[in-house]
């Protein structure tokens, strides 16, 4: 239920509204606009009684949702959320893009990626310490090492850094992590997803394998139910029949996802394709329908990649794509910083 408070409502007024409201058992969700304040209440809304709402001075309207998801909808907060990493914006008219290699491999390697895509316009650092493979003898991540090792590279270079978490139980050590990446495997760990929603960090959810626009949406509210709203959304592409790339990158979703939250979304267009050939066009792809950043693996070796070289770009190529992005931005009301 949505309660749209008048332009002109008194400050007063308006906390004794939410302290009833609190009182018979609900939540709320206030977003302050620029016209008027939007009260969002989560909960057993069938308790309020509509007609009693509507009576009072303040209120302009009362409006009742159907999706699922409260605190995520746009209904709930009409205006864009912009979530600031280290100086840098997500979410509005900014647009970020996060680099590096799948996984980490060396301090050397990782270090001479961070310094390339850094110079090519690049605002974050993504590494791989812990790899979830569908084959246990695959290679697994360097662990707790491969997380000092970004640490380390951030020192050096003062990019903030993305990783991925795999279990609830690690929490403690990506605490000083920039932007904590829930991968498409843990979409719906709701364990991983309760744990980070009692952080104040930045969490970047990507989409689930086979994961509806809904069943995303509501992942991203189990982690905001808890509290934190610092929500990055990652379409990643989904699984479908076609063989030809590794998955199928669902571009209709970005501005679905635009209408229906106000949460920022990106785009990896290295795991939707699995090929660094289609990286560059995905990529203008997902600016053209409104994404507000991409993540891109980029490798210094890719043949010798110790994970998915296939879908990484070099860093010449790497700077080839910031390039063309950057001519398409004006075209879509967008500035990278």
């Amino acid at each position: 239920m949505i309660v749209t408070i008048k332009k002109d409502g008194n400050q007063a007024q308006v906390d004794n509204l939410l302290t009833w409201i609190k009182s018979i058992g609900l939540s709320t969700h206030v977003s302050k606009g620029e016209n008027n304040t939007i009260v969002g209440l989560v909960g057993d809304t069938t308790k309020v009684d509509i007609g009693l709402l509507e009576s009072l001075d303040i209120v302009e309207s009362v409006t009742r949702i159907q999706e699922p998801y409260k605190n995520a909808n746009r209904k709930f907060h009409p205006e864009d959320t912009i979530i600031d990493v280290g100086g840098h914006k997500y979410g509005g008219n900014n647009f970020q893009i996060i680099a590096g290699p799948c996984s980490v491999e060396s301090k050397e390697q990782v270090l001479s990626i961070a310094k390339e895509v850094k110079a090519a316009g690049a605002t974050a650092l993504r590494g791989g310490a812990f790899k979830p493979r569908t084959s246990p003898y695959a290679f697994q991540g360097l662990g707790f090492e491969g997380l000092d090792i970004l640490r380390d590279v951030r020192d050096k270079t003062g990019m903030p850094i993305v990783t991925e978490i795999m279990s609830e139980f690690h929490i403690d050590a990506f605490m000083d992590i920039d932007i904590i990446q829930v991968g498409a495997r843990n979409m719906q760990n709701f364990s991983l997803l309760k744990e980070l929603g009692k952080l104040d960090k930045p969490i970047l959810l990507k989409r689930g394998l086979s994961a509806t626009i809904e069943e995303w949406l509501m992942s991203a509210e189990y982690i905001m139910a808890g509290g934190n709203n610092k929500i990055i959304l990652c379409e990643r592409g989904i699984r479908t029949y076609e063989p030809y790339t590794r998955n199928t990158l669902d571009l209709s979703a970005i501005p679905l996802i635009k209408e229906k939250t106000h949460l920022p979304v990106i785009v990896d267009p290295s795991h939707a394709s699995g090929l660094s050939r289609l990286v560059r066009p995905m990529s203008l792809a997902s600016v053209g329908a409104g994404a507000d950043g991409l993540i891109i693996e980029v490798h210094n070796d890719p043949p010798r990649a110790l994970c998915d070289g296939a879908q990484c770009l070099r860093p010449e190529q790497f700077s080839e794509v910031v390039r063309a992005i950057d001519v398409m931005l004006p075209l879509v009301g967008k500035v990278r910083d």
